[in-house]
């Protein structure tokens, strides 16, 4: 099964999810510490061929230049705009900057947007986008050539990370500035990537404004960290307080490998056997934004848990679908195999904003993800991209990952923040707090349980990552899961915004003494 996975050093996080499918493992590279794996998926290529459909209605036609998949579903800003209700959002950003934290950047990265603005927002002035290096910039040409710091893989995954967070933080808050704050290299925890990321941030809260929006969508198993976890953590918690304390808010994604850890001995090539959750994520000072599938003029009828036939095409009776129908269920699709990250912190004790959930939880620790929003491939959105064209396709891509979900939810604080400032009020600033004041009720879309067709992989009640057996088909794999339930849990949190009810609601939790 290939599978593209946006990360820096993407074959540590391939070889993991290899191991985990009883797949061949292709040697992961080394590292001085553990890599830091981005949550974003991109739909195998061969699922889409170029031009309009012939016959039956298809799952995706994108705009020009066009390919079509008979199997994949994917969206446009309009969509998903309609389905989380920000078209009835009469304001779109102004004023508002969204800060989006990635390594190495997009050569395109501007042009790609551009491109994105005039497909689906040609009445809308030009993006205000800068994509800005504070700690230097790669020579692009070099990645090009493969000259450059971790070669052109990185390279080339980073920029497809880059280009969806940017376009889709965008698609929710097109008025807004737009920074893609990119940084060199990506590779490790303790050396150079994460101390690069930290830094960064750091900078950018003393030059963007109060009520700057962060999402963060690269991640690390929390065990990964050497030593005392907390003592480390704490460095760059601090940074995540000063940005809070002027009113900033930090988001960042739950991650894609539902509730397995991936150890970094033995290479990243190892997972842990007890359910783990991911690092920055977890952090009590970021709201963690889970993933769902969300499933709108369509729903999954799968009659078989074998995704593909013996000579890798996708198999019709696993990808059926009926036209028609409205759901959201928990994000864990089989076929990849992937599933919101979600669960309970080893680092962190539960903070006393979810003392409200602590039965929920069932101990003394942090329990994410916050909210969610839709991080499904098969249902996901489209990206525009035109770097690097003799390794990547021009044109349009569909993208899901829980990289997904966070820069959308920015661009929804984004537009809350616009009318608190419209109302003299201050930004939102550290978002868990309102979150868990507002509680459940009309502000989200509570995820439940969904079962859809025959097959188990229909079965969408929990983020268990599956596993591929000998024989092709899939089953759960050896990391139970945590539950989908009514009310909050640790997959989808509270739910996805009703953007509309939610904006309103964590207003008046932050306009309420």
């Amino acid at each position: 099964m290939k599978m593209r996975i946006s990360t820096p050093l993407a074959l540590a996080a391939i070889a993991a999810m290899a191991l985990i499918a009883g797949a061949v493992r292709p040697a992961a590279p080394r590292s001085a510490g553990p890599v830091l794996v981005p949550q974003a998926i991109e739909a195998p290529e061969r699922a889409f061929t170029p031009g309009r459909p012939v016959a039956a209605p298809a799952a995706c036609v994108t705009p020009p230049p066009v390919v079509t998949s008979a199997f994949i579903h994917c969206y446009t800003p309009a969509q998903i705009r309609a389905a989380y209700g920000v078209d009835q959002v009469a304001n779109r950003g102004a004023g508002q900057t969204i800060v989006l934290v990635d390594a190495y950047g997009s050569p395109t990265a501007a042009h790609d947007l551009q491109v994105f603005h005039d497909t689906f927002f040609p009445d809308l002035p030009s993006p205000k986008f800068d994509q800005v290096f504070p700690l230097g910039a790669p020579n692009f040409h070099n990645i090009a050539k493969g000259n450059g710091l971790s070669g052109p893989s990185a390279a080339l995954l980073w920029a497809e990370e880059s280009t969806l967070d940017t376009e889709w933080s965008y698609a929710i808050a097109p008025l807004a500035h737009i920074v893609l704050l990119a940084t060199p290299p990506a590779e490790t925890l303790g050396v150079q990537g994460l101390p690069n990321f930290f830094k960064a941030i750091q900078g950018a809260i003393g030059t963007y404004p109060a009520g700057t929006v962060f999402s963060q969508s690269f991640a690390t198993t929390e065990q990964d960290f050497e030593g005392a976890a907390a003592v480390q953590t704490a460095r760059f918690d601090s940074v995540y307080k000063a940005a809070t304390a002027r009113g900033d808010t930090m988001l960042s994604s739950s991650g894609d490998f539902g509730s397995t850890g991936v150890a970094k001995q033995q290479r990243e090539g190892r997972i842990f056997p007890s359910p783990a959750v991911w690092w920055p994520t977890s952090s009590p000072f970021v709201t963690s934004v889970g993933g769902t599938q969300l499933q709108v003029g369509w729903t999954w009828d799968p009659t078989s848990d074998t995704p593909f036939n013996p000579d890798g095409s996708f198999n019709p009776a696993y990808f059926k679908f009926t036209p028609g129908g409205n759901t959201e269920a928990v994000w864990n699709e089989s076929w990849l195999p992937a599933a919101t990250g979600g669960g309970r912190s080893v680092i962190y004790p539960r903070p006393s904003y979810q003392d409200g959930v602590a039965s929920i939880i069932g101990s003394d620790a942090r329990g994410v993800p916050d909210l969610s929003w839709n991080a499904a491939v098969n249902g996901g959105v489209l990206v525009f991209t035109s770097f690097y064209p003799n390794a990547f396709r021009v044109g349009w891509h569909t993208f899901g990952g829980t990289s997904a979900s966070s820069p959308q939810v920015a661009g929804v604080i984004a537009l809350a923040n616009e009318q608190q400032s419209a109302a003299g009020k201050p930004a939102l600033g550290a978002l868990n707090p309102l979150l868990y004041k507002v509680g459940n009720g009309p502000a989200f879309r509570d995820i439940v349980p969904v079962k859809q067709g025959t097959a188990v992989s229909g079965d969408l009640k929990n983020n268990q990552l599956f596993i591929f057996n000998p024989d092709g088909s899939v089953s759960p794999g050896p990391v139970a899961g945590l539950p989908t339930l009514t009310g909050w849990d640790m997959t989808t949190g509270f739910g996805s915004p009703k953007v509309p009810a939610f904006i309103g609601a964590v207003r008046a939790a932050r306009n309420t003494p």
